[in-house]
């Protein structure tokens, strides 16, 4: 539900406003969500016992040139008791930012770690594949396989070995 509400509130920051303002806006979300890892900063945003306006102000110190426009956001979000939203709108914007870019990162799951120029070449292979620039970094797991999982594009390609052997049991099962 969050996820929702926090997608309406990015395509109202980006609707009408050009690149370098969007940027520098998820600048200054990612700086405050950066803040929501601290677990007196939490206890302050959702406390009862503080003033709404007085969460407006705090969240709006962390930042240093806070523009117009931020501002207003935050007093808004602050209005509507939606503070504890900022770090999912500041993940989302950048989501926004990285497709009007046409940038992508994904992740390689395997049991193993794998080279550096296989992982490039993975890269090179899905970037012209999809024709998007993308970044992929590893995560070592106890996947049996290789999963790439681009988020942002909705792809997800895996080769498992325990499929393999089934598909392979299967395949035997009706040749006999």
């Amino acid at each position: 539900m969050n996820d929702l509400v926090a997608k309406r509130y990015v395509k109202a920051l980006i609707d009408g406003r050009d690149n370098q303002v969007i940027n520098n806006i998820s600048g200054n979300l990612n700086t405050i969500s950066s803040a929501f890892f601290d677990e007196k900063f939490i206890s302050i945003i959702t406390s009862p016992e503080v003033a709404d306006y007085a969460k407006v102000d705090l969240i709006i110190s962390l930042v240093d040139s806070a523009n117009e426009t931020l501002i207003n956001f935050i007093k808004l979000l602050g209005e509507k008791r939606r503070l504890s939203l900022l770090p999912i709108i500041a993940k989302e914007l950048n989501t926004q930012i990285a497709k009007m870019n046409n940038n992508y990162i994904g992740v390689v799951y395997t049991n193993q770690e794998l080279s550096n120029d296989y992982v490039s070449s993975i890269e090179e292979q899905f970037s012209k594949k999809f024709n998007v620039k993308l970044s992929l970094t590893q995560n070592v797991c106890d996947y049996d396989g290789i999963k790439v999982d681009i988020d942002g594009l909705g792809v997800e390609i895996s080769f498992s070995k325990e499929r393999l052997k089934s598909q392979l049991i299967d395949h035997i099962l009706k040749a006999v």
